[in-house]
Formats: structure tokens, C-alpha cells, sequence
């Protein structure tokens, strides 16, 4: 009788599970010694020179917190803080307004309009234009001896003579509240209608059957759940206009003119630092304006998310 060999048995070598954590490691590596090098590090070196005399070249002297007492006392700071503040507010109430009013009308059960994709892409366009050409696009459109404004309106017979809508502080600022709104309600609408996708048709239909009218449906039912989504836009919304710099500047030139009402926060710890060669104050300058932040973000997720009983 023939003698059966054994087939000889294979062994596969495991790879033991810290040699594929490791591996992951090194795909990992080069994105965690960028974000290290130009996110953490920047921000400790700034925290460093908050608490220095210091020009941005030569040598570096400890002055404790005299910075910040300087910052806190500065009523320059606080103006061009509260000039940014009047136009955030102007930017979030068109923003969030035009962006809730789009979200009904497209969210209407009875009335469903067909497109939504394209009208996204449409919407979100402003958001992908650059701040750069946005300033100088409006800039030459506001301009008060030939822009396309004041033409139309005096072509309509609405005014009588051109107006220096960037040369007066209040329309100055209601026209970068303006410009941020059309920016950025196109974003705020798509985060809106997602949250408005999210929640389950049945509510809707379960109304609709009921009776109740669509502004009942939006206040009882839309609302309520798209609270979170309203937070995260609200605070968001909230951060970025804290920080605003690029329109007001490329808009009014280098002293935030007229009369600095288009002088931001961010503006005023630009002009400290890279004009004035003030950085340790300019660094001193951009934590408080972080705790501000810190502070108005806690006061509006408080409000808009209050604890139930």
C-alpha cells in the first residue's frame, strides 16, 4: 500500500499588533510634526511674548503682565472691539435670517421645489470667492462717484445726489455686515438643510395630516430639533466675525477710515504689531481677544442650550 507524505504545513508569521500601530505611526507622522510646528508651537511662542517687551527682532525683555493690563485698559482696543461686534450683529441677523427663510421655503411640504442641488451650488458660490476680490468687487461698486449703486439708485430717482456709502461710519459698517452675510448665509443654509434632512419625515407628515399650518410645523417641530445645528452656527458664526480683518481692511485702507469705525480687533492687534513693531503687546492683545471669545461662546451655547428641568 502506498505511503501517504503529509502535505508540509504552512505557517503564516503574524504580524504582531504593535508592529501595525507602529506603521500607522509613521503614515500619521508627517501631518502631526506640521500641525506641531505651525499650530502648537505658534501658539505657545505667542503665549511666551505676551509676557514681553518686545519689537519682533532684538532682544526680548520680561514685563510680566503689563501687557494685558495695558490691553484691558486701552480704550482704542475696546473701540475697535465693539466697531467689530455692530458688524458681526448685522452679519448674523441677515445671515441666519436669509439662511432659515431659504431652509422653509425649501422645506415646504406643500409647495417642494425641484432643484435644491443646483440652488446649493448657487448659494454656497460667494463662500468659495476670494475675501480679496470680494473687498475690491464691492469697493468699486460702493465707490461714491462711479459706482454701479449710486448709479442705479439715482437712475431709479431714489436719491438725489450720490452717496459716500464707504466715507460715513454707520453705512460703512452696515455694508461689511452686509458683505458678510451674503458671504456666508449660503453656508449656513446647507447646514441648516441638513439638519432640516436629518429629522424624521414622519413628524412632518403626522402635522401636516393633524391640520397644523406650516409656520406651526416650523415653530413646534422644525425648530425644537435643529437647535444643535443653530448652536454650532450661531458659535461658529460668532468666532469667525470676532476675528473679522480682511474686508474692513482691504475696504478702508491701512487706518480703518472713516474715523476707525472699520477698525477690528484683529485689525487693531495687526496694526500693533506689524505697523507700531509692538508684538509682545500684539501678542498680549490676541489672548484676551481669545478669552473674549472663550466668554461670548459659553454665554451663547448657555443661552441657546439651556439646561432642562
Amino acid at each position: 500500500m502506498p505511503s501517504k507524505t503529509a502535505a508540509p504545513a504552512t505557517t503564516k508569521k503574524r504580524r504582531a499588533p504593535n508592529d501595525v500601530n507602529r506603521f500607522g505611526l509613521y503614515f500619521c507622522l508627517p501631518s502631526i510634526v506640521i500641525f506641531l510646528i505651525f499650530s502648537v508651537y505658534p501658539v505657545f511662542r505667542t503665549l511666551q511674548m505676551s509676557f514681553m517687551q518686545y519689537k519682533g527682532f532684538g532682544k526680548e525683555t520680561f514685563n510680566g503682565v503689563d501687557n494685558y493690563i495695558r490691553a484691558v485698559q486701552d480704550p482704542l482696543f475696546w473701540d475697535a472691539f465693539f466697531n467689530t461686534i455692530k458688524m458681526w450683529g448685522i452679519n448674523i441677523v441677515l445671515q441666519l435670517g436669509l439662511a432659515l427663510l431659504l431652509t422653509i421655503i425649501f422645506n415646504d411640504m406643500k409647495y417642494r421645489i425641484k432643484g435644491l442641488s443646483l440652488f446649493r451650488a448657487i448659494f454656497y458660490l460667494p463662500n468659495l470667492i476670494a475675501a480679496t476680490s470680494v473687498a475690491f468687487l464691492f469697493k468699486t461698486l460702493l465707490d461714491w462717484k462711479y459706482g454701479s449703486v449710486n448709479q442705479l439708485l439715482l437712475s431709479l430717482h431714489l436719491i438725489n445726489q450720490p452717496v459716500d456709502w464707504l466715507g460715513q461710519a454707520v453705512t460703512a459698517q452696515v455694508w461689511v455686515g452686509i458683505i458678510g452675510a451674503w458671504m456666508w448665509f449660503g453656508n449656513s443654509f446647507i447646514m441648516l438643510m441638513a439638519g432640516v434632512q436629518g429629522i424624521s419625515r414622519d413628524y412632518f407628515e403626522a402635522a401636516t395630516i393633524d391640520g397644523a399650518g406650516r409656520w406651526t410645523i416650523f415653530a413646534r417641530i422644525t425648530m425644537p430639533l435643529l437647535r444643535p445645528i443653530m448652536l454650532y452656527v450661531a458659535i461658529t458664526s460668532l468666532i469667525g466675525g470676532l476675528q473679522l480683518f480682511d474686508i474692513p481692511y482691504l475696504m478702508s485702507g491701512t487706518k480703518g477710515t472713516p474715523g476707525r469705525s472699520l477698525f477690528t480687533a484683529v485689525f487693531y492687534l495687526y496694526d500693533m504689531a506689524f505697523t507700531k513693531n509692538q508684538m509682545g503687546y500684539a501678542a498680549a492683545v490676541a489672548f484676551v481677544l481669545f478669552f473674549i471669545i472663550a466668554i461670548c461662546s459659553a454665554v451663547a451655547f448657555r443661552i441657546m442650550n439651556p439646561k432642562e428641568d
